[in-house]
């Protein structure tokens, strides 16, 4: 190919031409959809047309969750190194399709999280409008969400989509508003829990192994406890989240059965890491070298689980429309045929292949670093929220609790990072003014301090407190010194731009669902 004048490398055109050619192979698969529709699977009659179009609107949200939602189960393990961005692409495209076709289930609710009453819908063209509509524009919504660069939650995209067409055919009574208030009262509940959750495990990693001088010896006693604790969490998640339309298992059992996994887990990890002690080195590095697999397995696991539980966002409008048009019905749950099943397992692997790179890359590297151990940390926190928030009826979204879990770790180093360098510039203070000593001294001595055991920095900092000279200082004297020293390791326009997205998901999908209702009603109706 020739290279135009004014541009040698070719580097923009190369990017057109995978864009064009990601956008090419994404029409195709809406048009395999419609071709394979002509062949009429599902058995309907007249209106088959209808359902034709659903299934391509439901393809096309598919993409969307593909390209958008699943970046949160693998993209704390790329961004810690623990996989490649395509070894994760090959991981979630499995395990998600064999999620949503082994454990998805037979049976899907119509109205996600019960948030409109669908027997104020008039009639069933109605519903099924209502039902194309919301399935569209969360699939629009996702698109430009993917696009920014955002995450955004699908469960909330879809339920915004629902109860905007809803509200827009039945009224403002139609929609459950203490649903709506518990889903607003996630978007605070779900990154908290996940943020403090993750940040607590961090925290206690470092006070048990990171900062102890013997870090050899102390992950020999305390990384198969938490390898265990990382066994009874995903074994108890999967068993109530990822196989629960398989077979359906109470709390208290599945806590059990989780917690014997553990136990096997803990064993194995004691047995492989004493066995292999001469080969781990006594550093940070070394440490985190063991969380590799733990993050490989975990990530599969999340995937695997998503896809059971996530699949029914793309086809559950999808079944509901295919059970009005085969029954004439307006059903509160409507069975999922394979055709509807392969058309979500297929969709989500083929928008994470084309345009999940973009999303794995945002959450794994752009809001703060994540090494090994934080991103484990991230992982254990989103299966652990899970379990809790849904044994106390609370709504959360897996992409809030996962954002959460990277910006609590984030702001956990931030913290720790600025009252580090806040007690070196108390050291610098101290012997600056009290023993009067000289800038080159003062370096060596910190030099000195910041080679030190962790033993030996305690007793120095003990001893400069107790010779410190007691100074009252004002509040905003305090806060510009605390600012001064406050490292910023978390991305603040990321930070922003999520909260945004996140904010407006609901709202937008909602305004976006009604007008596309109106317009199908006008392009339908006689």
């Amino acid at each position: 190919m020739r290279k135009p004048e004014g541009n040698p490398s070719g580097k923009f055109i190369d990017i057109d031409l995978m864009s064009l050619g990601r956008l090419a192979l994404a029409a195709l698969f809406l048009v395999t959809i419609y071709l394979f529709m002509q062949m009429n699977p599902a058995g309907t009659g007249a209106q088959s047309t209808l359902l034709v179009i659903a299934a391509v609107i439901g393809g096309y949200m598919a993409l969307n969750i593909g390209a958008n939602d699943v970046a949160n189960n693998v993209g704390p393990a790329v961004g810690a190194g623990a996989l490649t961005l395509l070894g994760a692409i090959l991981i979630a495209v499995v395990f998600e399709a064999g999620g949503a076709l082994i454990a998805g289930g037979d049976v899907v609710k119509t109205i996600k999280k019960g948030i409109i009453d669908p027997a104020l819908i008039p009639d069933t063209q109605t519903f099924i409008w209502v039902m194309t509509a919301a399935l569209l524009s969360a699939a629009v919504w996702l698109n430009i969400a993917t696009y920014s660069g955002a995450p955004v939650s699908t469960t909330h995209s879809i339920v915004g989509g629902v109860l905007g067409a809803g509200i827009a055919a039945g009224g403002w009574g139609i929609a459950d508003w203490w649903q709506v208030q518990k889903i607003v009262a996630s978007w605070v509940i779900s990154p908290a829990l996940g943020g403090i959750i993750a940040a607590s495990f961090l925290l206690l990693i470092k006070q048990t192994v990171l900062s102890k001088d013997d870090k050899k010896t102390a992950a020999l006693k305390y990384v198969p406890i938490f390898m265990g604790i990382m066994a009874w969490a995903f074994s108890t998640y999967i068993i109530l989240k990822g196989i629960k339309k398989i077979v359906k298992v109470e709390f208290p059992i599945a806590l059990g059965l989780g917690f014997a996994g553990a136990v096997l887990v803990y064993i194995l990890v004691k047995m492989i890491i004493t066995k292999r002690a001469e080969k781990i080195r006594n550093t940070r590095k070394g440490i985190d070298r063991l969380f590799t697999i733990p993050l490989i397995v975990g990530a599969a696991f999340l995937s695997f689980a998503h896809g059971a539980n996530d699949v029914a966002n793309a086809v559950g409008p999808l079944a509901a429309i295919n059970e009005a048009v085969r029954g004439g019905d307006i059903a509160a749950k409507a069975s999922i045929p394979l055709w509807v099943m392969m058309i979500g397992a297929l969709g989500i692997a083929v928008g994470l292949a084309l345009y999940g790179p973009k999303l794995i890359k945002t959450i794994g590297n752009e809001i703060t670093e994540l090494d090994k151990v934080r991103a484990f940390c991230v992982a254990l926190a989103a299966a652990i929220t899970v379990i809790i928030a849904s044994q106390m009826g609370l709504p959360v979204s897996s992409t809030h609790i996962a954002v959460g879990g990277i910006f609590g770790v984030g702001f956990l180093r931030e913290y720790l990072h600025t009252n580090y360098n806040q007690k070196i510039d108390k050291i610098r203070t101290h012997m600056r003014e009290e023993e009067e000593k000289d800038d080159a001294t003062i370096d060596a001595f910190i030099e000195k301090f910041n080679a030190a055991k962790v033993a030996e920095k305690r007793e120095i900092l003990v001893e400069l407190k107790r010779k410190a000279r007691r100074e009252e200082i004002t509040w905003w004297e305090r806060r510009r010194v605390k600012k001064a020293f406050k490292a910023q390791l978390v991305e603040r326009s990321m930070l922003l731009k999520i909260i945004a997205a996140w904010v407006f998901t609901v709202p937008v999908a909602g305004l976006l669902s009604a007008a596309l209702f109106f317009m199908l009603r006008g392009i339908m109706l006689p």
